[in-house]
């Protein structure tokens, strides 16, 4: 593996190297994820082969078992990645942060800020959206989670990536300590994001955007009002993304049965110049339309709690993945 994340999308052409992982399919479509190392071996019911055997390959090359069955070979894709790699919170799923890309407009060179890391999920697609030229700082509160965070990153990009400056505390905090209208994105997964509109519109530049990813109706409700309240972001704009696969067989081309339906609500407002308001274009709710302001916690929005057990062994197996990755470079460099 390398030591720059630009070498890093170098290593993703070419030859498969030791010290790479790749996916391993078989004919049911069920995958495996390994890291590759000159005296490794696969072992399943379906057979063995030498890690040796794929290194120096291309991929898509088909890899024959000792009892001869075929496992298709590829690097993973960052969305197979997000999906089954170690987690402490829950991760945003790639279809959410494609569309978090896209419709934040997150762009090389721009400067970003997150709330809410979880276990780096969306880190990755905006650390690659922002380039090394951009900037992204992430805030979150609880440290054992910002450490899955940063195992999880530097795994993925093989090095620390020069662009991102993770930073454990409030929201606010960090908004408030930036210069004024220094920063153009500003993307908020938490309980109750409107608790940080004033931080907000101190930290964004005229034109810049905030967007909310929420679980519930209710919160999107109440961030969208207090949005509006402030008169200095243009209308909000809310939409959740259903995907839905299809079977695809001969002629039996069909829907799945299944399919990946809400996960979120995501909700986007642009800030407006100084001295600027725009007409509204909705009714305000009447007075009463929230039951009182409270204290929003996870468990009553369906949340499930985090054991500390599960970080520990989350954070441990992360750790002891990071240690045998460096002893293959370090081989590999030797």
């Amino acid at each position: 593996m390398t030591n720059s994340p630009e070498l890093d999308m170098v290593s993703r052409r070419g030859p498969i190297r030791a010290g790479e992982r790749v996916q391993l399919t078989d004919y049911k479509g069920k995958m495996h994820t390994i890291a590759l190392h000159e005296d490794g071996h696969f072992h399943s019911h379906r057979g063995t082969f030498s890690h040796n055997e794929i290194i120096g390959c291309d991929d898509g090359a088909v890899i024959t078992t000792s009892i001869g069955y075929d496992y298709l070979v590829l690097r993973p894709l960052l969305s197979d990645y997000v999906l089954g790699m170690p987690r402490g919170a829950a991760v945003i799923y790639p279809k959410d942060a494609a569309q978090i890309i896209g419709q934040a407009d997150i762009y090389p060179g721009a400067r970003v800020v997150e709330a809410g890391v979880g276990s780096g999920a969306l880190s990755m697609s905006l650390l690659r959206a922002v380039g090394e030229q951009g900037s992204l700082i992430s805030v979150e509160r609880r440290e054992d989670f910002a450490e899955i965070a940063k195992l999880n990153v530097e795994s993925w990009f093989g090095a620390p990536h020069p662009a991102w400056d993770l930073r454990l505390g409030d929201l606010a905090d960090v908004l408030f300590s930036l210069p004024e209208r220094s920063v153009d994105r500003l993307i908020m997964d938490m309980l109750a994001p409107w608790e940080n509109i004033e931080a907000a519109s101190h930290a964004l530049i005229p034109g810049g955007l905030v967007l909310a990813y929420v679980a519930t109706t209710t919160q999107l409700s109440r961030f969208v009002e207090e949005l509006r309240d402030t008169e200095a972001y243009t209308e909000p704009r809310a939409w959740e993304t259903m995907l839905r696969t299809w079977h695809l067989e001969g002629l039996a081309v069909r829907p799945d049965h299944r399919m990946v339906g809400h996960t979120g609500f995501l909700v986007t407002a642009r800030k407006l110049a100084p001295g600027t308001t725009t007409p509204r274009r909705h009714r305000r709710p009447a007075k009463g339309a929230y039951a009182g302001e409270g204290v929003w916690d996870p468990a009553e929005l369906g949340e499930r709690p985090v054991s500390e057990r599960k970080i520990r062994r989350v954070t441990r197996d992360l750790k002891a993945r990071e240690k045998f990755l460096e002893k293959l470079r370090d081989e590999g460099e030797r």
